[in-house]
C-alpha cells in the first residue's frame, strides 16, 4: 500500500509559479507510475500529468503542456509538479495518484493523496 501526501499549494498571481510535491510512503515507490490530477469547483476531475516509474516517460494535458513539468526523485519517494505561467483557470485542488500502470485515466489509479489547493488570482 502507498500513502501519498501533497504539499506546495497556495495563492499566487497569474503568471507566477508553484511547485507541488507529493511524498509517498513505503519502499516500493519506484514500482509505481505517478499522476497529477485536478478538480476545479463544479467541474470533473481532470488529468494534468503523469510520469513512468523510471521517470523516462511523461505525459501532459494539452492545457498545461509547455507550462507544467512533472518529475520524480525515487531516492526521496517524491514526485513534483513544477507549474509556471499560471493562469486563473489553473485554480483547482491538485491531487497526486499512484498505480502500477502508467495511465491518464483517473479511475485507474488505486492510491490517492488528500490534495493541495492552488488558487491563481488575476
Amino acid at each position: 500500500q502507498v500513502q501519498l501526501v501533497e504539499s506546495g499549494g497556495g495563492l499566487v498571481q497569474a503568471g507566477g509559479s508553484l511547485r507541488l510535491s507529493c511524498a509517498a510512503s513505503g519502499r516500493t515507490f519506484s514500482s509505481y507510475a505517478m499522476g497529477w490530477f485536478r478538480r476545479a469547483p463544479g467541474k470533473e476531475r481532470e488529468f494534468v500529468s503523469a510520469i513512468s516509474r523510471s521517470g523516462g516517460s511523461t505525459y501532459y494535458a494539452d492545457s498545461v503542456k509547455g507550462r507544467f513539468t512533472i518529475s520524480r526523485d525515487n531516492a526521496k519517494n517524491t514526485v513534483y509538479l513544477q507549474m509556471n505561467s499560471l493562469k486563473p483557470e489553473d485554480t483547482a485542488g491538485y491531487f497526486c495518484a499512484a498505480d502500477r500502470i502508467l495511465t491518464t485515466i483517473p479511475t485507474a489509479y488505486h492510491y490517492w493523496g488528500q490534495g493541495t489547493q492552488v488558487t491563481i488570482s488575476t
